[in-house]
Parts: C-alpha cells; structure tokens; sequence
C-alpha cells in the first residue's frame, strides 16, 4: 500500500479510483461558470502544481524505490491532485468572505480582492507546466516499458490478485466518503446564503469545471496506465509462476534421467560381471606363473600398514592421505561404509557402541566379492550371508580384544581388505563414533579418549575427512562439526554426508533447513562438497542391492529435491563413493612423491648415524638379532653333550656331598660317633642311613642333578661371555630363556624311585674289597673333617676375638663378650686335656667348676653361657680326634679284613660309614649321570626351544629383552628402507597406470 501524508488535504488523494474519475467530473461539471472566480483560482493551482513541487515527485519516484515503480507512480498523481483538489476548501474560503460582506456587491467583493500580479513572477508558467506534464508521461511510458523486468522482483510477485483488488475497494471506499463530505458542506452553504449568493458560488463552481475537466482526463490516463502497470504484473507474475513448474519439472525429469543412467549402468555391470571375471582370473593365471601384480590399491595398503608398523601414533612422518569416517555415534557411518563396499561387514548394536577400534578398509576391485584381514589368510565370501555372519562376529571379537585395561576404545588398528567387482578404490578408516555423555559401562575417560583418536587422524594434513551428520536430528546436536571445523577451518579436505534425509523429510516441515545444510550455510564448518544419502529404513536384515532401490526410489520422489533443495549430483552414495574416490587419487598423486622424497632423506640420516656410532657392526634389527642369539642358546645346548661321563660324575659327586655333607655329620656320623662301642655305632649309623635313603636322599639328589645340569650350562654360557666374539646385548635375552626354560623343566618321577633301590643297596654293603678302596675312604674321611675342622676353628675365632698376634699386628682387641667365651674356652680346654675321651656332654659339676674358676679369673659368667662355648670346644677336640683315628686307620685295612682290628686296639667303623657314603654317592652321580645325558639334556633342549618359539612371537618380549640404540636405530632403518622401497614401487605403478 501507497504511504501517504496526512493532513487536511489528505482525504483528496484517496479520489484516486480509475472506475470513478468520470463521474467526479460530470459532478463538477454541473456547477455555474464564473470567469472571475476562475481569475482568482488559477494562480493558486499554480502554486500547488509548481516545478518545484513536481520535480520533488519526480526525484522521490526516480530515486531508492525505482525497483517499485507501482509506488512511485501513486506518489507523483497523490501529490499533483493533493495540490489540485483543493478546490472544495477554496470554495469554502470565497463562501465565508461572501457572507462576511453581504452589504457589498459582487464587483465591489471583485475588486477588493487582492492583485496576485507579483505572483507571476514566481510561479511556472503554462508552458512550464505543459512541460512537466508531457515529462510525466514519457515517465510514465518509460515505468511501463520497465513493468515486465521488475515482475521478477520478489517483492512485485507479492502484489498479486488479492492486493489489488483490495487497493480498488479501498479506493472506492474513500471517494464515496469524500463525495458525502463534499455535498454535506454544499447543503449547509446553501442554507446560508441567500439566493444570490447561492448563484455566485455555483458561477464559481462552473467557472471552475473546465479546469477540474482537464486534470480530471490526465488522472484517468494515469489512472488506466496504473492499471495496465498491474495487469502487466499480473501476467508477469504468471509468467514466473509457468517458469518455476517448468523448472520443476525439468528438476524431476534429471533426476529421473539421472536415475535411470545409474540403473543402466549397474545393469551394465551385472552383464558384464561375468566377463570382467574370467578376464581377470585369466589374468591371475597367466601372472602366477610369472610374477605377481598387485592392484595399486593394495600396494598403497601395503604401505599404509607399514607406516602402522613403523609409527602407530601417525607422526609427522606418516602424511599419506586415507579417508577418515568420523561421526557422532549412530550417525549413520557405518552404514555409509557398507554402502560403499557393497556389503554388510560391520557389526551392529541398538544404540550401543559397536566401533571400539578404528578399522581400516581397503577397497579395491577384483573378480570375487570378499573379505580377509591383513593378519590372516583366510577369505570370506560377501555373497554368502552365513560368511557375513561370520565376518562381522571376527570383527567384533577383534575390537573387544583390542580393548584392555578396562578401556572401552583402542588404538589397535584392525586392518581388512574388500574386493570385489565395481568398488571404487580406495582406503578407508571407521572411528568410533563422538559422544557426548559417558554411560556406566565405559571407562570414565572414553568420551576424551575417542575425541583424541579422532584427532590423531584428522590432524594428518593430507587425510580426507569424511563428516557424518545425522539429518533426522536437530542440527544443534551434532559434535562431529565443531570437532572438524577445528581440524579443517578451511575445509579443502572435508566431505559433508547428511544421512538419514529420509527421516528428515518426514520430521522436517521446512525443506529450507536441509538446503541451508547442504548449501554449507548451517552448520559452522566449511566442506569441499555436501552430499545427501538414504542407507535403508533402519532392518538389519536388508541387503545391500534393497537399499539401493528404496534410496532410488526415495529420491525419484522427494519433495526436497522437486523443490530444487538439492542437486543431482549431491545425492546417492554412489555419487559419494565417486566423489571421495576421485579426491583421495587426486590428493595421492599429489602427496605420495613428497612422502617418498622424506623417507629418503630419514634413511640417508640413520645410515650416516649408524655409520658414525657402529662402523664394524651389522644392521640387525630385533627379529635377526633375536636369531642370532637363539643359534647361540642352541649351540650351548649342544656343547651339554660333549661333556664326558667321568665330568659330569665329578661334577654330581661334588655338587652331591655338598647338599649331604651337614646332613651327614649332623645327623648321622657324630651321633654314631660318640657312642660307646663299635655295636652301638654301627647300629646307629645303619639307622640313620636307613631313614635318611627312604625320606629325602632320593629326592635331594634329584634336585642335585638338576642343579648340576643348569650349573654346567650357565658354565657354558659363562665361557661364551668371555670369548672376544662375545655381543653383551644378547646377555639379557639369553639369561631370560635359560631362566624360563630351568623353571618349567621338571625331572622325570621314576627318577627318584630308582635312586632309591640303588642307594639302599649302596648303603648296606660294609665290605671294603680292597687296599685302594680304603685309602679312598680314609682320604675321604680325611677331607671331609679337615673341612669341618676348620669350620669349626673359625667359629671359636669369631667366639674368642682375635690372637695375641693379631692384636699386636693388626691392632684388632676382643669384645667384653670374646674375652669371657676364650677364659671359659681355655678352661674347657683343660677338662678336655684332663679326659681326653670325655663325651659330648658337660656334667654338672663339671659346668660348676669351669664357672667357678673363670670367676677366679674374674669372668663372671652363667651356666648357660659355659654350655654355648662347650659346644665349638667339643667339636674341634672331637674332630681332631677322629683326623688323628683316620691316620691311624690308613694302616688298618688288613686287620679290618681278617677281622683283628678290634684285637689290634683300632676301630676303623668311621672308614667304613665313609666308604659306605662315598660309594652311595658314586652310584647316584652315575645313575643321575645317565639320566641327564639319556633323557635330562634333551628335555631341557626341547623346553629351550619352546621358550624361544613363544619369545619369537612376542613382540613386546623382544623389545624388552633387545634394548639400546644400536636396535633401535637398526629397526628404524629397516622399516625406512621397506616403506621406501614400497613407496617407490607404488610411484612407479601409478606412473605406469597414467
């Protein structure tokens, strides 16, 4: 609607009615003519229709409402009959003065009124004004000419029937109310004046008329221009509205078109399966029997999984770019994946997290449409759903393996590779999916650790990140925006998907929403390109080729993309899968080269660090340094049997006495000993034996012959250290596995049983056969109390403090304690002199009078004090006895064995309990020798080499047991050389392929 000016004048515009114009005029027409007052009227119109007051008009109409030309059209005719209608207050005017001056004649009224000469002057002429009038028309047919250029304007669209026919009845409206008001003021003028006067304005009001006649014809041409300016709209507006069903329908039939190409060619593509099978299965034939190709997918997989290998935290070093799926959890990226391998490979949960560990894909194509992992050789068939079935079970349990710790999420990537007819190649990553609260059955920290692996691969400058956005949410839900707006500000590597559009269409009644969104007018990111898919109605239990044909037909028939919404280029994941395998080709030609270019200069660096730190030392990385020390380990292994029987018999025999030697004395040979007579001691002797072979000598010996054997390899290996080809960095490695294989090595259970029939039969045998025999015996006797003998002489050392000599040359003084223990020693010692027999035991008053004479000496001391000391005094003078009773007895064999040695005033049963033992223990080295060179040496070989087995898998184990820079750097340079060269040969086929 016009905005007018309100005022006095301001009803008189709102005479602008085209159906009215002509009886305004009729109706002022039938007033008298008075050529005077018409003299007196005229200057006044030109007042209000002056240059001025027009050319105002003209500016107000030409100036920033140009683009409404129906505005300023009604403003120029508002205004010039705003001026011009002021007829009715002018009469009014002359009524009032003609009543004021009823005494007056009409010339006298005539000449009093004032000369309006001087306006003359000032006001426009009438060719001014016909000039302003025929420049109004010409702007009038300038508007018109510009109608059907500005019924395009949104604005003018909305004038439509509905408004302008309510600007006509607003129209008639107003004039109806101003002719009343006008004949309203007439009747009451009339009744005024007399008849006279009655006349004269009526003379005034025909005097008038012909003037009213002639603005009256100009505001019905612009009145009927008016109205073909709006039936010029109004066809215009029809023409727009033609235009857009066209546009529709054009929108409609591409999309249809666009369809119908998609299904042709997987038509195609179904017809020609076959064959592209046979071709390529020929061609496998014909390259197995040469060399294998690889496709170049599958050699840059390879080199993405060594990059894994070789730096699992995605450092600077790895810039390769891969397709990085993130998405808010249940977003839909998931499914987008299977639609783009063509296949239902992952798990799924209502609403539970399923994607525990990211997953990288390969997609490349190939005769048969399966699967395999990267770690194991076994190929599931996709078009078995059974084998489906199976796949996604070994997906899962690999994630829920990947998990530990109690974590929910992992690092650990699951690598797989999908083949199969018409799939675009190329290598994908699924995430786990953002989310915003932390249930009770996560870690606390999932929600943290998931945002940082998504961060870890989307901060690779070259890595496509492919953004899932659920459509059937509220966009203000979403977290994976913000997370990749930050990664990718500029957005030169990121594809938005709007998934689930299906649901959206439903839940949405504005599609002017999901045009924002994929316009990239939403959400506070930026994108390379916005794409719109549909990927089932929620069933698990749909297939793939179902899908495609509910997303065709969804679209076939979206409102949204009839209302021009979306593109057809923008929807489908076909569409998507080309466009992110156009993009992560693009980006590899143009990022492989410098990736290749780094590596090179990383291996030059190693080699001239290794170069510089270990000149004269072969780079061996963990697995061929663990080799190398496992020949080593063998090697000692092997040495085990070239020990003679006579060694390993030395060996046991003195590893054996050493475990029995306290036993021996202790519990056998002194209580024996220190018997009465010869009967007595034997008796003794031969019971003690007894239980001891029965109870623990068979099984102590067992242990004997295991420790003997772990002692002679660790000799061996002890030898090894020392040789000048020795490498100290295999010591800890070495150590481990002969540790590991001594701990789970067991000794056979008949061992101890048979030990234990021979040793019983060793024992009772009393007869010494011959001469040679009894001087073993007797020097055996000998050693062994000479070596306790001196045991027992360094106690009383350690009791009594040091010599007189020691003090004077060492400056070394006694303790309080040791000079009380060496008086009461030296008054044992006189008893002991005094009874040289005397028996192991201290009488009471023999305890009495050792105490008595230590206080002459001014040593105060208790009984249980003497007692302590008695003991280390009687065993030296015991032993020293039974040395002296060995010497003796070297003479005695023949007595013993004619029987005389009793008579001959020797008792030689020390000799024999010697002998006994000592053939006792050279059975049982025998036997234990036989068992460890028969059976033991093997045993203990076969568990070294399961040990090595299980370390040789163990990567972790390898790393703890194989430490230092040299193997770092070593394995490092390794790795650099196979990414290299991988690198390199996968430049060089993609060169061959262009």
């Amino acid at each position: 609607m016009f905005k007018l000016r309100k005022g006095r004048f301001g009803f008189a515009v709102r005479v602008i009615a085209v159906s009215h114009t002509r009886w305004v005029r009729q109706k002022l027409s039938s007033q008298h003519d008075h050529q005077h007052v018409r003299t007196v009227i005229a200057p006044v119109l030109r007042q209000y229709s002056s240059l001025h007051c027009l050319q105002g008009d003209l500016l107000r109409v030409s100036g920033p409402n140009y683009g409404i030309p129906s505005r300023g059209i009604g403003m120029v005719i508002a205004r010039v009959l705003r001026g011009a209608l002021k007829i009715r207050y002018l009469l009014l005017g002359g009524s009032i003065a003609g009543g004021s001056a009823l005494a007056k004649t009409y010339e006298q009224w005539r000449d009093a009124l004032p000369d309006a000469k001087f306006l003359e002057g000032i006001l426009p002429s009438q060719e001014d004004l016909d000039s302003i009038r025929t420049s109004l028309i010409s702007y009038r047919d300038k508007i018109k000419e510009a109608v059907p250029d500005f019924t395009l304007d949104p604005k003018l669209k909305e004038l439509g029937e509905s408004h302008y026919d309510q600007l006509v009845l607003w129209f008639k409206e107003r004039l109806d109310d101003a002719i009343r008001a006008a004949e309203e003021e007439k009747a009451e003028n009339a009744a005024v004046f007399s008849d006279g006067e009655t006349l004269t304005l009526s003379g005034v009001t025909k005097s008038f008329t012909p003037m009213v006649r002639d603005f009256s014809s100009d505001l019905t041409q612009n009145a009927i221009s008016f109205s073909a300016m709006g039936s010029a709209a109004e066809r215009e507006r029809e023409k727009a509205e033609t235009i857009r069903e066209k546009y529709e329908s054009l929108q409609e039939e591409l999309m249809e078109v666009q369809l119908k190409y998609q299904k042709e060619v997987e038509r195609l593509e179904k017809e020609n399966k076959e064959l592209r099978k046979s071709l390529m299965l020929k061609a496998g034939d014909t390259t197995a029997r040469k060399k294998i190709k690889k496709s170049l997918i599958d050699m840059y997989s390879e080199v993405l999984d060594e990059l894994c290998d070789y730096d699992s935290s995605y450092d600077t070093q790895d810039h390769l770019p891969r397709v990085v799926v993130v998405g808010d959890q249940s977003s839909g990226k998931t499914s987008v994946l299977e639609m783009v391998a063509q296949a239902r490979i992952f798990p799924r949960g209502a609403g539970e997290m399923m994607t525990r560990a990211p997953v990288m894909v390969t997609l490349s194509e190939g005769p048969y449409h399966i699967s395999s992992f990267k770690d194991s050789t076994r190929e599931f068939d996709l078009t078995k759903e059974s084998e489906l079935a199976e796949l996604r079970k070994e997906v899962e349990l690999r994630m829920r393996n990947s998990v530990r710790s109690g974590r929910t999420v992992s690092h650990e990537v699951i690598s797989m590779t999908v083949k199969g007819p018409g799939l675009q190649r190329m290598v994908l990553v699924d995430l786990p999916g953002i989310i915003s609260t932390v249930t009770t059955d996560m870690a606390t920290d999932t929600r943290e650790a998931i945002r940082a692996i998504s961060q870890q691969y989307m901060s690779n400058p070259n890595a496509i990140i492919l953004c899932i956005q659920d459509g059937s949410v509220d966009a203000e839900r979403s977290n994976v925006t913000d997370l990749v707006s930050q990664m990718d500000p500029q957005g030169k590597r990121t594809i938005f998907v709007l998934t689930k559009v299906d649901l959206a269409e439903e839940n949405l009644t504005n599609p002017d929403r999901i045009r924002k969104i994929l316009a990239g007018k939403l959400f506070p990111m930026r994108a390379l390109g916005y794409f719109a898919v549909v990927t089932g109605k929620g069933n698990q239990e749909d297939s793939i080729q179902a899908i495609k044909d509910y997303e065709e037909a969804f679209f076939r028939s979206s409102r949204i993309f009839k209302g021009g919404v979306i593109n057809s280029h923008q929807c489908t994941t076909r569409n998507l899968s080309l466009a992110v395998s156009e993009c992560f080709w693009k980006m590899v030609r143009d990022t492989v080269e410098q990736q290749a270019d780094a590596f090179k200069a990383t291996r030059f660096n190693l080699e001239t660090e290794w170069k510089n730190n270990f000149p004269r030392t072969r780079e061996l990385d963990r697995d061929e340094l663990f080799e190398k020390a496992r020949g080593d380990i063998l090697d000692e292994v092997v040495n085990l049997s070239q020990l003679s029987p006579k060694q390993w018999e030395d060996a046991l025999s003195k590893k054996l006495w050493d475990k029995m030697v306290t036993y021996i004395f202790e519990n056998i040979y002194l209580p024996a000993a220190q018997t009465e007579n010869s009967g007595t001691f034997n008796t003794t002797a031969d019971i003690k034996l007894k239980q001891w072979a029965d109870q623990m000598l068979p099984k102590k010996c067992v242990e004997v012959g295991w420790e003997t054997l772990e002692d002679e390899f660790r000799k061996f290996m002890e030898c090894a250290k020392n040789s000048k080809d020795h490498d100290n960095i295999f010591d800890n490695l070495k150590a481990c596995v002969v540790d590991e294989a001594m701990r789970r090595h067991q000794w056979e259970d008949k061992a101890a049983d048979v030990l234990r029939v021979i040793q019983l039969n060793a024992l009772e045998d009393r007869s010494v056969n011959d001469k040679q025999q009894w001087d073993a015996a007797c020097k055996f006797l000998e050693d062994s109390v000479k070596e306790k003998l001196q045991s027992t002489e360094g106690t009383l050392r350690e009791m009594v403090g040091p010599s007189t000599k020691e003090q004077w040359v060492y400056w070394c003084y006694p303790s309080e304690d040791q000079k009380k223990r060496a008086a009461v020693k030296a008054e044992l010692e006189k008893l002991l002199i005094s009874d040289y027999t005397h028996k192991n035991t201290l009488s009471y008053d023999e305890v009495t009078t050792v105490r008595k004479n230590s206080q002459n000496q001014g040593v105060d001391v208790d009984n249980e004090f003497v007692r302590e000391t008695w003991h280390p005094v009687y065993r030296r003078h015991f032993l020293r006895r039974a040395l002296a009773k060995a010497y003796d007895c070297r003479k005695a064999f023949y007595a013993y064995h004619q029987g005389l040695e009793g008579e001959l005033g020797v008792e030689c049963n020390d000799i024999v309990l010697f002998w006994r033992i000592q053939q006792m223990i050279k059975i049982t080295a025998n036997a234990l020798r036989q068992q460890v060179m028969n059976r033991e040496a093997r045993r203990l070989e076969k568990e070294i080499k399961e040990v090595l087995e299980e370390y040789g898998c163990d990567r972790e184990k390898k790393e703890q047991l194989l430490t230092g820079r040299r193997v770092m750097l070593a394995e490092e340079l390794k790795r650099v050389r196979q990414i290299q060269e991988k690198l390199e040969e996968f430049i060089y086929a993609l060169n061959a392929e262009k």
